[in-house]
This record gives C-alpha cells, sequence and structure tokens, in this order.
C-alpha cells in the first residue's frame, strides 16, 4: 500500500528569507509612515499576506523585492482605511474639500517627512506612492483603488496641502 506523499509548505521558502528581509520591508515601511509601531504592525501584515499568497497556486518568487510590493500594498491599505474614517468624520461636520494649483519645489528631506506626517492619510499616502516610490500615477491610483482622474486631483490636493504646511513653517522661522 502506497502512502500519498505531503508536499511541503511553500511558507518554508518565505521562513528562510525572513531574517533576511524583515529589516528591508520594516525599514520600507518605516521611512514612510514615520511610526515604529505601525511600521511594525504593516511589517507584520506584510509578511501574512505574503504566508498566504505562497500557498496559493501559481504564486510568486519569493524575494525582497516582492515583499516590499506586498508592504506597499498594505500601506496603501492603512492609508485608505484611515481616509475612509478621516473622509466619515469630514462628512459629519460639513468640511468642503478645495481644490488648488500645483506646486513644484525642491524640499529639504527631513523637513519634506515632517511635513508628510502632517497631512491627512489621503494626501500622505498619494504623495509618497507618487514621489518617494516614483510610481506613475496609474499605478498610483490602482494602489489607492480610484480612478486616474480621481487621482490626479488628489495629487493637486495634496501638493497644495504640503505647500500650505510647508510654507507656514517657512513664514514663522
Amino acid at each position: 500500500m502506497t502512502h500519498p506523499q505531503a508536499r511541503p509548505d511553500p511558507a518554508f521558502g518565505l521562513l528562510k528569507l525572513y531574517d533576511e528581509a524583515l529589516p528591508h520591508v520594516y525599514g520600507y515601511l518605516l521611512t514612510r509612515c514615520r511610526d515604529p509601531g505601525l511600521a511594525e504592525d504593516l511589517t507584520a501584515e506584510s509578511f501574512l499576506a505574503a504566508v498566504h499568497a505562497v500557498r496559493k497556486p501559481g504564486a510568486p518568487d519569493v524575494s525582497i523585492p516582492w515583499l516590499i510590493g506586498v508592504a506597499r500594498h498594505k500601506l496603501a491599505d492603512h492609508w485608505r482605511r484611515v481616509e475612509r474614517e478621516q473622509r466619515g468624520l469630514r462628512l459629519l461636520d460639513g468640511e468642503p474639500e478645495r481644490i488648488e494649483d500645483p506646486w513644484d519645489a525642491t524640499v529639504d528631506t527631513i523637513r519634506a517627512h515632517e511635513v508628510l506626517g502632517r497631512l491627512g492619510p489621503h494626501h500622505r499616502a498619494a504623495l509618497t506612492l507618487r514621489y518617494l516610490d516614483g510610481l506613475p500615477v496609474l499605478e498610483v491610483a490602482r494602489h489607492l483603488d480610484r480612478t486616474v482622474h480621481a487621482t490626479e486631483a488628489l495629487l493637486v490636493r495634496a501638493r497644495a496641502a504640503f505647500r500650505r504646511i510647508y510654507e507656514g513653517e517657512e513664514g514663522s522661522r
């Protein structure tokens, strides 16, 4: 009588890469969200999602760049979730949204991260994906689950909000 062979769990490949990949994934998330606790939570969510993904048929090869892509999706999911919550609160308060002209300038990286941290999650997500990750608007739209036109409008508002905070700090120095 022949016994069926048990297939090894494909997640073991991820386990072998875990120690090497962890600082890369965590570092990616920390530089974008600037909150160690949130970066830790999102790192855990990213690895958990990776385990689920590699167990599916036709799973991709596990690599650090692939894991960082998973982390990017988890961060975008987080920002969408926070934005939905804040949008609901704004609707209750009756706060209108404004669209202003775009702004282009070279800014100090450290100050830019501080200003990004003060923006709402929807603006932070759009600007981070577009300018820190260098994604084209179409990809930003996909990550944020928006249309391209809605994403372009969001980027206009996000740049304007960034500029208001950045210039407001400049004027107070």
